[in-house]
């Protein structure tokens, strides 16, 4: 099938009002214009480096595509960030907070972030604990240069459901006027109608795209 069609097989098992954001790494630019040519407008970055060296070919040849960053974001490398990314998808610390707001700020720029939330538990996967996320939530909606869009997690592999219907109720748990957290990111190639059966509004989807299955 054509990345085309591999678009449309995704698309018709989301619900309608789904975000579909086609995950880029080590993805050839060509393949990426494929996406984006067939009505694609959101894509995602891992690594900040990867996007400084095709971030602005992409905007020059689709120029309403909005770029997501879903990768861990070191602090030193949050400057770049924020003249690269219109969203960055994995907030998980104060201390990236402070350096995305300050970073923000010296750009004249209101940074759209999204929580990550580790609600699974892995030592492995990034994120805040569910118990200390909130009063993350708080911290970042303080602060003047960025904007709460909503949570985002990765799931356990294997073993997704509790991590989705986790974000789903640890968000409609929160009573934070003002804040918006409409947006849950969480759901990729292998597992993404599970997250969409529980509440999901924004897939990340790779491989299903640019490989097929």
């Amino acid at each position: 099938m054509s990345i085309k069609e591999n678009i449309a097989a995704v698309r018709a098992r989301l619900r309608p009002g789904v975000k579909l954001v086609a995950v880029i790494k080590n993805v050839p630019l060509d393949d990426i214009y494929r996406a984006l040519d067939a009505g694609l407008t959101d894509v995602a970055e891992n690594r900040v480096q990867e996007a400084a060296e095709r971030a602005g070919l992409i905007r020059a040849k689709f120029p309403g595509t909005t770029i997501h960053f879903i990768g861990h974001l070191q602090t030193n490398k949050v400057g770049q960030a924020v003249n690269l990314f219109d969203i960055i998808q994995s907030l998980d610390s104060e201390r990236l907070a402070r350096e995305l707001d300050k970073k923000a700020g010296a750009a004249e720029k209101i940074m759209p972030v999204l929580i990550e939330v580790n609600v699974s538990g892995e030592a492995s996967k990034q994120g805040v604990p569910v118990s200390a996320a909130a009063g993350l939530i708080r911290s970042v909606a303080a602060l003047k240069n960025l904007k709460i869009g909503g949570l985002m997690t990765m799931a356990e592999v294997g073993n997704a459901e509790p991590s989705f219907k986790g974000l789903r109720t640890f968000r409609d748990s929160l009573n934070m006027p003002g804040v918006d957290l409409s947006c849950l990111s969480m759901g990729m190639s292998d597992d993404f109608e599970a997250a969409v059966a529980a509440g999901s509004t924004l897939v990340r989807i790779g491989r299903a795209i640019f490989s097929g299955g």
